[in-house]
């Protein structure tokens, strides 16, 4: 019991840099699936959380492949006439494929193989995977604050919850063949878990600090987070149109996702402008006003990140990577934009 207790001591001490830690390894999660969602590899692996049946998924199509004299274990998954059927038992094939051996997968028809995709989408999985192990360490290194701030716990253990649910919703974007809208609150779920964290760093390392007040300043960012929520809400909103587009006319020809927008694109594109006009006004007031909110510079460099990429794809259609870079930076936007909230609302010197 005594070596349980040290060892919680001993994760309370380096507390904050767990947090950290845990932070870095939701946005590595972003980073992998803005990468899954660059490259369509979105159903590189049928199934959840298993890859065609495997803990480590096949390298080949040989694997997946009915052959005469072939062993497979229960679960393992084939492709077989463009249908995905999944072994009952534990068999070793015969001179011809015996359906009473095999059950057909019907949660969806995709019936593709491609080694890319498939190990793409593996790694991240396995990300998720390694971020849970974090989590877990994030909720045992809280506990000892209980009697100090029971606060600091509690939001460990919801952050926790949430990352379990966000893996049933990973399973059920693979299940319902990357149905949009499951994509958009899987996006939404992980947005909140980076606030719930972002919570707990304000928390654990700026108890002493404080920060300058400026009336304009305050107003200009409330409206700057309103306005990034709306951006981002019709961000969803176009990308869930970009994937139907995709659905329909293939990854590959890519010239076609933006064919034909609705309004929410060109709302999307235009209220750009009103997002960059606020964060100047902030960036102009942290400089005459000596205000000290050094994160005011790194958001207005993703705004231009991201609108910089937003242009690319819409007019070089869909460059390499400018996906994951919109993806990414807005991810890391909204968390800095609601830090800077944090920080905002512990004021000491008034204009």
């Amino acid at each position: 019991m005594s070596k349980i207790n040290s060892f919680l001591d001993y994760l309370k001490s380096i507390f904050p840099k767990i947090v950290k830690i845990t932070l870095i390894s939701v946005y590595l999660i972003f980073l992998a699936g803005a990468v899954v969602r660059m490259t369509g590899s979105g159903m590189g692996c049928p199934d959840w959380p298993k890859c065609f049946g495997y803990l480590i998924p096949p390298t080949s199509e040989e694997h997946i492949t009915w052959k005469p004299n072939k062993s497979f274990e229960k679960g393992m998954i084939i492709v077989k006439n463009e249908v995905l059927y999944v072994a009952e038992k534990d068999i070793v094939t015969s001179g011809e494929f015996n359906i009473n051996n095999w059950e057909k997968y019907t949660k969806h028809d995709y019936a593709k193989f491609n080694t890319y995709h498939t190990w793409t989408e593996y790694i991240n999985r396995l990300a998720s995977v390694l971020s849970g192990f974090v989590f877990i360490f994030l909720v045992l290194g809280s506990l000892k604050f209980w009697k100090q701030n029971k606060k600091i716990p509690i939001l460990a253990i919801i952050a926790l919850f949430l990352m379990g649910f966000e893996a049933w919703l990973g399973k059920t974007v693979v299940d319902t063949n990357l149905k949009p809208t499951i994509i958009t609150i899987h996006m939404v779920v992980g947005l909140l878990i980076i606030a719930l964290l972002l919570i707990l760093l304000f928390t654990v390392t700026e108890k002493q600090k404080t920060y300058k007040y400026h009336t304009l300043f305050s107003k200009l960012l409330v409206i700057s987070v309103v306005f990034s929520l709306i951006q981002i809400a019709m961000g969803t909103q176009v990308r869930q149109f970009i994937d139907e587009q995709v659905k329909a006319y293939g990854f590959e020809n890519k010239q076609y996702s933006l064919m034909n927008p609705s309004f929410k694109f060109y709302f999307h594109r235009s209220f750009t402008i009103a997002i960059v006009l606020v964060n100047f006004g902030m960036f102009y007031l942290n400089q005459i006003k000596d205000l000290g909110y050094g994160l005011v510079n790194w958001i207005v460099f993703l705004i231009f990140l991201e609108t910089i990429t937003g242009i690319l794809m819409y007019y070089a259609e869909f460059p390499v990577g400018t996906q994951a870079i919109h993806l990414l930076a807005g991810a890391i936007l909204f968390g800095l934009q609601f830090y800077l909230w944090l920080q905002s609302r512990r004021l000491k010197v008034v204009d």
